[in-house]
């Protein structure tokens, strides 16, 4: 009896088994106290591989059945116990992971006691070391958020010359545009960069949004220029007034530009400048050329620090390496409050969670207003073998209200028609305000330094175009280790 329970089990452990490897792992990482997710993170699973977790605590693991995969993960995050756990125990399920205490007078090897100010220093003085700027490969996971919230939308019809633009065209124009929109777009790719230039290799991309919002508009469009071509002359001009601003344009000029639209999509494709590679590499460069190392950057903490009140709250451990936990805050008018983790040896910045504590910027002028009114994140930096400094996880969000309120006149005018050169008139008043969100999330699988050289003889490959999903599909990214999404872009499903 006992040797057929044996057997039994034996099976039911080998099917197990080769369930696990013939599929993703996918889990949640959860405070065993608050029963909350632990975000950002580490889910190692070989020595130099791992993933991190997202906002929510959430991770998944691509697990081919090519890959040699441990018996068990590694999880570790600041202020929480580092646990190993069983592959078999891992599958669907939620992995508890203990607060650690951490005590100020906690034992750590210093040759000197430090002040937070020397440390800051010390910061300052090892930047050049701990960052440098050569030539370097990065395999990585992109995924860029775009939400868009019209929180007011007025459009007050004063006069029309033109019969169809009229009140009930101009209040079918408002219930067309969509009061919330959202965009998602994620990248598997090569990210090659030197100083001066960089390079994209695209693996593989998808975007998640609602064509019906595309399709609409594009049908108001064709509308419009229906309109303009029944109604007004091609040899007028348009003369575009917001107050005591005018702008020309000529008629002819609009009427063409879905025909030069085309032209130009065709050349571009011709001649391999697709618009998504482009618009990918340019994210990504902005993305790093505003690290807190940089020159100019918004992040001034260290570059700026005598502007700051830094203060140690403490020791712990990230990535098996001890590190300072210090908290900073602007004395006066600067606009980032935070948390530094500094590694005790090397004096690297290893992790910085940051927000804004007053909008950065805000305009209000001639009815156009503007106001970046969050910026908050978390930059996560891993040493490579040659002992430097690399990203190695980012996620980041900007938050934007910009608004317009003010008259506008369309009229055409005809230079060649004798007498009265005002063909026709549309005035209207529009008062909008719409709040933008833009999230970025970076995970870097692994970083390889390169030669110039090397660098130069990469070849960009634009073929890679995004696929258009119109619901999220975990299977998508099968094969492929990721950053979970959230729970907003898992739901997010178009209503047909």
């Amino acid at each position: 009896m006992k040797s057929k329970l044996f057997f039994i089990s034996l099976s039911v452990f080998f099917v197990g088994l080769v369930q696990l490897r013939a599929q993703t792992i996918t889990s949640r990482v959860v405070d065993k106290t608050t029963n909350k997710g632990i975000p950002y993170a580490t889910v190692q699973y070989q020595s130099n591989r791992g993933v991190i977790t997202n906002e929510e605590g959430r991770f998944s693991i691509q697990n081919p059945s090519s890959t040699n995969m441990p018996d068990s993960l590694y999880i570790s995050s600041i202020g929480y116990e580092k646990i190993a756990i069983p592959l078999t125990a891992v599958l669907d399920s939620i992995l508890y992971v203990e607060p650690k205490a951490i005590e100020l007078n906690e034992v750590f090897l210093f040759d000197k006691e430090l002040s937070v100010h020397e440390i800051i220093e010390k910061v300052k003085e090892n930047i050049p070391k701990n960052y440098v700027d050569t030539p370097i490969k990065q395999r990585l996971f992109f995924r860029q958020s775009s939400l868009n919230t019209l929180t007011k939308l007025n459009i007050v019809f004063e006069e029309s010359t033109i019969e169809e633009l009229n009140k009930k065209f101009l209040d079918s124009v408002v219930s067309i545009l969509p009061r919330n929109a959202a965009f998602y777009t994620e990248s598997l790719a090569t990210y090659y960069q030197k100083p001066e230039d960089k390079k994209l290799e695209l693996i593989k991309a998808a975007e998640l949004y609602d064509k019906n919002n595309e399709g609409s508009m594009e049908a108001l469009s064709a509308k419009l220029e229906r309109i303009f071509k029944d109604n007004v002359k091609p040899d007028s001009f348009l003369k575009i007034k917001s107050g005591w601003f005018g702008q020309k344009v000529q008629v002819d000029s609009i009427l063409n530009e879905s025909i030069k639209d085309s032209i130009a999509k065709i050349e571009q494709e011709e001649k391999g400048e697709f618009p998504f590679l482009r618009n990918r590499k340019r994210e990504l460069g902005s993305l790093y050329a505003r690290f807190f190392y940089k020159k100019d950057c918004k992040l001034n903490f260290i570059n700026k620090s005598n502007r700051f009140k830094f203060s140690l709250k403490g020791y712990s451990a990230m990535d098996e390496d001890g590190v300072y936990i210090i908290e900073f805050v602007p004395k006066r008018s600067e606009d980032f409050q935070g948390t530094l983790y500094v590694n005790i040896e090397d004096f690297a910045i290893m992790r910085i969670d940051y927000e804004n504590v007053k909008s950065l910027k805000k305009i209000k002028l001639l009815g156009f207003s503007y106001e970046e009114v969050s910026y908050k994140g978390t930059s996560i930096y891993a040493k490579d073998s040659d002992g430097t400094y690399n990203l190695r996880f980012l996620d980041k969000t900007l938050g934007r209200n910009m608004g317009v309120r003010r008259p506008l006149s369309v009229i055409e005018k005809n230079k060649y028609v004798k007498g009265k050169r005002k063909q026709n008139e549309l005035s209207m008043e529009i008062d909008l305000i719409n709040f933008n969100t833009e999230k970025y999330e970076i995970i870097v699988f692994d970083t390889e330094n390169i030669s110039a050289e090397t660098f130069e003889s990469i070849e960009e490959n634009p073929s890679v175009k995004a696929t258009y999903l119109s619901e999220y599909d975990p299977e998508f990214w099968e094969g492929f280790d990721i950053v979970e999404p959230n729970s907003a872009i898992r739901e997010f499903s178009i209503t047909k």
